[in-house]
């Protein structure tokens, strides 16, 4: 397991009835899985991709187990209920097994496999969006349609790669920092950056004002950075940073 090989106490639950609401559901999946141990959490997607999908959080590893043998296939509001052991502990059962540091590595780890995740949906979806319809590279004669492009030269149309927006770029060791006031300089972001474990250096662009680029020793202080900086308010307001991860 991904988790240190350490047990999992957390059930999967999929194909629940999308039109119940988040707290009459999580009621009903209380009152039917803590037949089998402690619950002491439940999580109810409500986002459109993931919805009718919910994790239960039991206080001991062999109770999800139980539950899942037990539970499978059983009906709730007319839907066969789906369950698995879920792929890694749950905040809930960090918090309460072990410290924050623990806690703390756990939740950015987290964080930069939704990153990751988030990533490539984008990118297959764009790849999608761009792929040509069959036989659009065919005459109306019949005859393949010739190539007007030069040899060597990049495609810039519906086959070109797709491009995945900044902000859903994966994790690495160098984030690029946007919309910084005219007058921010290497010290000024220093002492923003530095704060967090790891942080190397801060390098800006010759010429170019408003942007720069801060190195850290691992990929774990680049994410903690990122998640405490994006979105910073400086100059009074003036200016709202952006901070996405450097694009490889």
């Amino acid at each position: 397991m991904s988790s240190g090989q350490q047990p999992i106490a957390t059930v999967y639950v999929r194909n629940l009835e999308e039109r119940v609401k988040p707290e009459p559901l999580k009621e009903a999946l209380s009152a039917i899985f803590s037949e089998y141990g402690n619950v002491i959490d439940i999580v109810v997607k409500t986002n459109l991709k993931a919805k009718g999908q919910a994790f239960v959080v039991f206080e001991k590893p062999e109770s999800a187990l139980a539950a899942i043998e037990e539970v499978q296939g059983f009906e709730l509001f007319e839907k066969p209920m789906q369950v698995a052991l879920a792929r890694t502990r749950s905040d809930a059962t960090v918090l309460q097994t072990g410290n924050e540091e623990e806690f703390d590595t756990h939740k950015r780890r987290r964080m930069a496999e939704k990153d990751k995740k988030k990533a490539l949906e984008t990118a297959e979806e764009q790849k999608r969006l761009k792929r040509p319809l069959p036989g659009a590279e065919t005459a109306v004669s019949g005859r393949p349609a010739k190539n007007a492009r030069g040899a060597g030269l990049k495609s810039t149309g519906a086959g070109a790669a797709a491009v995945v927006p900044d902000e859903y770029l994966p994790p690495n060791r160098i984030l690029f920092v946007q919309n910084l006031p005219d007058d921010f300089g290497k010290d000024e972001l220093t002492s923003i950056f530095s704060r967090f474990e790891g942080f190397r250096e801060v390098r800006t662009v010759p010429g170019r004002s408003g942007i720069a680029f801060v190195e850290y020793e691992a990929e774990a202080g680049a994410i903690t950075a990122k998640e405490n900086t994006a979105g910073m308010a400086l100059k009074n307001g003036e200016k709202v940073m952006k901070v996405t991860y450097q694009r490889q």
